[in-house]
């Protein structure tokens, strides 16, 4: 006797779900409901039609139920809520939205991919007409026609996650004047704010008006008014303040929630009833690395679900080794990515830990179009087992990211990732490639060889008037440097050390860190030890000093910035 499967949900997901069990079972009989008038559609693709990277919002449609029925002989039913799950009877009830008429629909099993709402909140103004969130292909539709059908010019974004940067970047190329508003102190939290700095000031070349550490207070029909009182002129508002997992359908029908709030999962993505599965947005999953359950709302993890429980209804084995969150961002000129455990969630978690940061190039030099790369690896002390990178940078940062996203899936330590070989073209990279270069300076710090200090800490030393020396060359330094900085090249250092003293703590930078660096371990070796190289150098002092320096007006410590 064929099985018969019910999915609640499409996307990523359900969709993925119902396809992986037809090629299981081409018996089976599969019905995927969706409230929705589209049942599988990319969904982050959503905010590039407000640009009109992608022209025509069709195309963000990937399947229609037609075509389920006719490839995959899978029944999707749009326009069709479920509104109730009956466990004793093995039976969920159907509204049809367009009729208001009810019935029941059975299952062998049934599987949940309610996927996450909008969070809109409990203030005024926020059901007004100019305010939109972004779920799905009907929502970026409307936004789209009401801001082109009314000829708006000032568009606020509040949120400064995926959503919010992505719909800013696109209204931002459409030609608008676009504001966000981000209640905390940087966008993109996934990032640590030394490197969120860089994307801040990303945003603000790019026209973006940042709003940081400023909540939104109350919407009224020309303007919004922040927490701080601060009143922001607007024509529509688009609320992007993140996603709470749909969990009202599973918690009516008495399935368990988990710590999060979300549907808590075995490691089958089996609920607490062993008929009922829930992939996506609305489960709660294990993280790897801080070993407890924690909500992760991208795709890739969830076709992975998708595809576990799929397999699990017809007895197929799944490996789960848990999440760690690999995530990746086009920003107008850069590319930027992450994965694993940033430093606050590193602190939160109690672990030992340090971090390198380094500006290598992300190609060689002297090919066309190489820029520099912003890489950042953290690393358990003493173990030297990686827990986190992040990169931001022009060129293929996604690489280098999902190289370290492979070490930490292995439990890969510094010295594996030293070891890795790696392909190399002069085009494409360098032949030592970032990772492996920034496995060799954690290595270099986890063993004690030099000492460094943060871009976060340089402000401090120059307030503190502590002796700096810039090791680039004398015109290098004409073009911006720190204000109490003492230029001593590299070239010239051994002829001039009657000039650095040994008295106090010595603080060497140049543009990226490598060549203080030779002039560090120089300085030991002749005898020095109070030394300390300044990871990132001036490029990096410059990238975290200038977007709160223009925001908030405050003296700035270099001379002039210099980006390059």
């Amino acid at each position: 006797m064929s099985k018969k499967i019910v999915i609640v949900g499409g996307v990523a997901g359900g969709a993925s779900v119902a396809a992986r069990l037809r090629r299981l079972d081409e018996h089976a009989d599969i019905i995927m409901f969706e409230k929705g008038p589209h049942v599988s559609f990319s969904n982050c693709a959503l905010p590039y039609h407000l640009s009109g990277i992608v022209e025509n919002s069709d195309k963000l449609i990937l399947m229609s139920p037609d075509m389920f029925r006719k490839r995959y002989n899978i029944e999707a039913r749009v326009g069709q809520e479920v509104t109730k799950i009956n466990r004793n009877q093995k039976t969920v009830t159907v509204s049809e939205l367009t009729s208001g008429k009810s019935y029941q629909e059975s299952y062998d099993q049934l599987v949940l991919s309610p996927g996450a709402a909008p969070v809109r909140p409990n203030l005024p103004g926020v059901e007004l007409p100019h305010v939109f969130t972004v779920r799905n292909v009907v929502d970026i539709d409307r936004i789209h026609k009401y801001i082109y059908t009314n000829e708006l010019k000032d568009i606020t974004v509040v949120g400064g996650g995926f959503i919010g940067v992505e719909v800013a970047e696109n209204l931002q190329l459409a030609g608008y004047h676009v504001t966000l508003v981000e209640f905390s102190e940087q966008i993109m939290k996934s990032f640590d704010h030394d490197m969120a700095q860089i994307l801040h000031k990303e945003m603000h070349d790019q026209g973006v008006k940042l709003v940081l550490g400023d909540g939104l207070a109350k919407i009224n029909d020309s303007s919004i008014m922040t927490q701080s009182g601060k009143e922001i002129s607007t024509q529509a508002v688009i609320l992007a303040m993140g996603v709470s997992p749909e969990t009202s359908l599973a918690s009516e029908a008495g399935l368990a929630l988990g710590q999060t709030g979300a549907i808590k999962v075995d490691h089958n993505y089996l609920t607490n009833d062993s008929n009922i599965y829930a992939v996506g947005d609305a489960i709660e999953v294990y993280h790897k690395l801080l070993h407890k359950p924690v909500r992760l709302s991208l795709a890739g993890p969830a076709q992975k679900q998708a595809r576990a429980a799929a397999d699990h209804i017809y007895g197929i084995p799944s490996r789960h080794q848990g999440v760690i969150g690999s995530s990746s961002l086009h920003l107008f000129d850069l590319n930027a990515a992450s994965t694993g455990l940033n430093v606050r969630q590193v602190e939160a978690a109690g672990i030992s830990y340090d971090y390198s940061y380094l500006i290598p190039p992300d190609k060689v030099g002297l090919m066309p179009n190489s820029a520099p790369m912003h890489f950042k690896l953290i690393f358990e002390k003493p173990t030297g087992r990686i827990l986190g990178a992040q990169a931001i940078g022009k060129g293929n940062v996604d690489k280098r990211i999902d190289v370290i996203a492979t070490m930490i899936s292995m439990n890969g330590t510094l010295e594996d990732l030293k070891d890795l070989e790696l392909s190399y073209s002069p085009m494409l990279g360098t032949a030592k490639d970032v990772v492996n270069h920034a496995a060799l300076v954690s290595l270099n710090l986890l063993h004690g060889y030099y000492q460094e200090v943060k871009v976060s800490e340089v402000r401090s030393l120059v307030e503190k008037n502590a002796f700096i020396i810039d090791a680039r060359e004398e015109g290098e330094f004409r073009s911006g440097h720190l204000i109490n900085a003492i230029n001593i090249p590299l070239s010239e250092f051994r002829t001039r050390l009657d000039e650095i003293p040994k008295t106090e703590p010595i603080y060497v930078h140049c543009r990226s860190g490598q060549r203080s660096y030779n002039m560090v371990m120089a300085l030991l070796h002749l005898g020095y030890q109070d030394v300390y190289n300044i990871a990132g150098s001036y490029l990096g002092i410059n990238l975290y000093e200038y977007f709160t320096d223009q925001h908030t007006g405050r003296e700035p410590i270099v001379t002039k910035y210099n980006f390059k």
